[in-house]
């Protein structure tokens, strides 16, 4: 894990004085990372004696802070020679090393390999205080460097230092005669430069200055245009998906407790949060019965709170050679890291991490990977909301459902008649608003009929209902009328019924280990009548009735 930049310094200075030979810094940002070696070889506070820095690169060789250039450097084979000839005491830092250290096409070059050996010999037992440090955008150390190499890891910009870009540009583009105009407050700066946490300054800079050319105005609703900078993060990396969601919280019907909770812990991560003593939120586990709306709701979690939405494929962590599972899971959470504040989505949890109980046949590469996940989610401190979805919640390990990994268990279930006529309301007007399917009026008696005779339907079963009846209409060109609608539900076999043991083991299940995610006000005067028992509707042919499904609610009961 990056330390923070104080310690970084503090850090550095410790392995110049403890005579750590060979340093490897691996960071795209060349101008930081050699203001940090300057500001520490010149500090006469951690240093005991102050030490020059020669800077090589394969164009110009090595380079002297007065700006002198040392002939016949360029070759890496030479720089690392004239670096062990130094007597007296120096940093030596090699910006583009990495490129002859070879990779899985090539094997390094045997006498840098040796030169850079020598190096860590001499410099570890020699009188003078000599350091050498590798710079680079890539980590390649070939093996026979391994030992005497000693990783250092660069922490990105951090927020004051990326607050300090965003002021000057606001400066710089203050003036009467600016053609930018600055409509920011203090709390809009302190979420754009949030929002910008995990790119590099340069990146940090970009962005800011496409958002303020996009429109003429640099305001607080351009945290979004942080948000395009970042999805580059992600894609580069490849293990992580960049969701776009283009919905809030308002088109997921029902759920009225979990959507409180959630509303409560919005903005959590901002300072304001912190001077009420308030942690950043760790996440929150969705189980329930598939279709009830645990996906739509992690989707719009992320667009509620302004927030990117990154999607984690546990398949693509376990790909590869042997070994790469546990490095793709510590990318993927590097990843997510340098993208916060962000929401981390794992759909279906349960089925990416099925040979986790040892018996899969992997060697143990599950439980590893499992063992990494659980150990970042209990000891993150980067504002990463972790959403992760089951179904079958039965097959998880009981670590992963203990306090400390999630802040709280919500059980979705097949949703209430309130729930049911949102969610009716929802689609209808949804699709409707786009359809040429004819004006049909969605008064408050068709939805009282549909809510009464999609008893038992979870939320994913009504929107089909509400398309399988447009391709209805569709098919005879003609407007949209409620008999197909009520035809439509008549004709399907809801979940509740051909799953109804599964979903009565998981409400068992729920009853006392996860909190109900409906409202109480939404569960008052709740019945449950068996499907055959609905109202009637006596403009649609007669159909063989429904077993009656298990329509007791799971969850504990609060109010948030």
């Amino acid at each position: 894990m990056a330390v923070g930049r104080t310690n970084f310094r503090e850090s550095l200075a410790l392995l110049f004085r403890a005579r750590f030979p060979i340093l490897y810094i691996e960071s795209f940002e060349e101008p930081r990372v050699l203001a940090e070696i300057r500001s520490v070889a010149a500090d006469s506070n951690l240093m005991r004696t102050v030490r020059p820095v020669y800077i090589w690169s394969g164009t110009r060789g090595f380079i002297s802070l007065d700006g002198s250039v040392k002939k016949e450097t360029t070759d890496p084979k030479a720089a690392v020679e004239w670096a062990l000839r130094q007597d007296g005491a120096g940093v030596f830092v090699m910006l583009d090393l990495h490129a002859y250290l070879g990779d899985d096409r090539r094997p390094a070059d045997p006498q840098l390999v040796r030169g850079l050996r020598d190096v860590a010999s001499a410099f570890q037992s020699g009188s003078a205080a000599r350091v050498l440090i590798v710079v680079a955008p890539l980590l390649r150390i070939p093996d026979e460097l391994e030992k005497d190499v000693t990783l250092v890891d660069f922490p990105m910009p951090n927020e004051k230092e990326i607050r300090n870009v965003l002021d000057q540009m606001i400066e710089a583009n203050s003036s009467a005669d600016s053609r930018i105009r600055i409509e920011v407050d203090s709390v809009g700066k302190e979420r754009l430069a949030k929002a910008a946490l995990g790119l590099t300054l340069n990146e940090a800079t970009n962005a800011f200055a496409r958002a303020m050319v996009d429109d003429g105005v640099l305001s607080n609703d351009d945290v979004h245009v942080i948000m395009d900078e970042k999805k580059q993060i992600v894609r580069k990396a490849g293990l992580l998906e960049f969701v776009d969601v283009n919905l809030d919280l308002g088109d997921v019907g029902g759920l009225q407790n979990l959507k409180r909770w959630l509303a409560k812990r919005n903005n959590s991560w901002l300072d304001e949060a912190a001077d009420y003593g308030i942690p950043a939120p760790k996440g929150v586990l969705m189980t329930g019965i598939p279709g009830c709306g645990k996906s739509l709701t992690a989707k719009a979690i992320a667009a509620a709170w302004e927030l990117p939405l990154l999607r984690l494929d546990i398949g693509k962590i376990f790909a590869g050679l042997v070994g790469s599972s546990e490095q793709n899971m510590r990318s993927a959470i590097r990843t997510a890291e340098a993208a916060a504040p962000c929401v981390l989505w794992l759909d279906e949890i349960e089925k990416g991490f099925s040979g986790v109980s040892g018996d899969g046949g992997d060697g143990g590469t599950s439980s590893r990977v499992f063992g990494s996940f659980l150990t970042w989610m209990q000891e993150k401190t980067a504002p990463v909301f972790v959403i992760a979805t089951a179904n079958k919640v039965d097959r998880l390990p009981p670590e992963f459902l203990r306090k400390g990994r999630f802040d709280e268990i919500f059980f979705v279930d097949l949703p209430t008649s309130q729930e049911r006529r949102e969610i009716w309301s929802l689609h209808l007007s949804k699709r409707l608003k786009k359809s040429k399917a004819g004006a049909l009026e969605v008064g408050e008696g068709l939805l009282a009929g549909l809510t009464d005779a999609s008893e038992g339907y979870a939320g994913a079963e009504i929107e089909q209902a509400v398309v399988a009846s447009l391709f209805d209409a569709y098919a005879d060109r003609r407007s949209l009328v409620s008999d197909d609608l009520y035809r439509a539900v008549r004709n399907m076999v809801p979940l509740s019924v051909t799953q109804a043991e599964e979903i009565a083991a998981v409400r068992h299940w729920a009853a006392e280990r996860a909190v109900a995610a409906t409202a109480l006000e939404d569960l008052s005067g709740y019945s449950s009548p068996p499907v055959a028992e609905t109202a009637a509707l006596p403009e649609v042919a007669p159909q063989p009735p429904h077993p009656e499904p298990s329509l007791s609610r799971g969850g504990r009961l609060v109010d948030f």
